[in-house]
């Protein structure tokens, strides 16, 4: 992705713990990767090998969909009982015809319906953003973006830690494919003259800090317990 054509954010998000307390909470729950449901490793049974921290990049794509375009479409209106068909323009529109039960039920006063068979110029526009983790799956964006939870020098903050930085496996062209779908919905049937377009919005690379602590159980098992350093929670 170094070579993009597009212009893309980038934010760093801030930590609100340091490794000492990362190390604290991975010491209270050490054992858990290596539970089941008939036994549980002793605490000392358990040591860390290793805790670092990586920044993991959450894609964030947005954008418009706007599209013009004729449909034929039918309007039914009522009109009275004494009425056979209505001209508009250069049509002539017949009243509906009732069935025997319909003509049994309303009698002769009930209204008429009449179809008309016309056209309706449609006119969309729709927003949205899309956002995925670092593998590429759909997301539902769990953080708040603004002057007090990010850093102010994000590409100072990536380039010191350039070895733990985990770039989005999707690409930005499948992230804006995977946008527009969602935005362009399908078109109904008989569409004319359709005049469509997709407008890019952004792209934002959103580095999470995540402490990810390599754990030595019995017989030498290998437990991975990871910690989103912004909102101080086991993953």
């Amino acid at each position: 992705m170094a070579n993009t054509p597009y212009d893309v954010k980038t934010v760093v998000l801030k930590k609100n713990i340091e490794e000492n307390q990362a190390m604290e909470i991975v010491d209270q729950k050490k054992t858990n990767p290596f539970k089941s449901l008939l036994s549980r490793p002793k605490n000392e049974d358990v040591h860390v090998h290793s805790i670092k921290l990586n920044y993991e990049c959450i894609l964030m794509v947005s954008g418009k969909y706007i599209a013009d375009y004729f449909r034929k479409a039918a309007h039914s209106i009522s009109v009275d009982s004494n009425i056979r068909e209505v001209v508009l323009g250069d049509g002539i529109f017949p009243i509906r015809s009732k069935s025997i039960l319909h003509k049994a039920f309303v009698g002769k006063r009930g209204k008429n319906k009449i179809d008309l068979k016309l056209e309706e110029h449609v006119f969309v526009e729709e927003e949205d953003e899309l956002t995925f983790d670092h593998h590429g799956r759909d997301l539902k964006f769990p953080f708040k973006i603004n002057a007090k939870t990010t850093e102010n020098y994000p590409k100072r903050i990536l380039e010191k830690n350039e070895q733990n930085i985990k770039k989005p496996e999707i690409t930005y062209d499948d992230a804006i494919m995977k946008l527009q779908l969602q935005l362009k919905k399908p078109l109904e049937a008989n569409v004319r003259d359709l005049s469509d377009e997709f407008i890019l919005r952004e792209i934002t690379e959103i580095y999470i800090p995540i402490f990810e602590a390599r754990l030595i159980g019995p017989k030498k098992k290998v437990g991975i317990i990871r910690i989103d350093a912004v909102r101080k929670k086991i993953l």
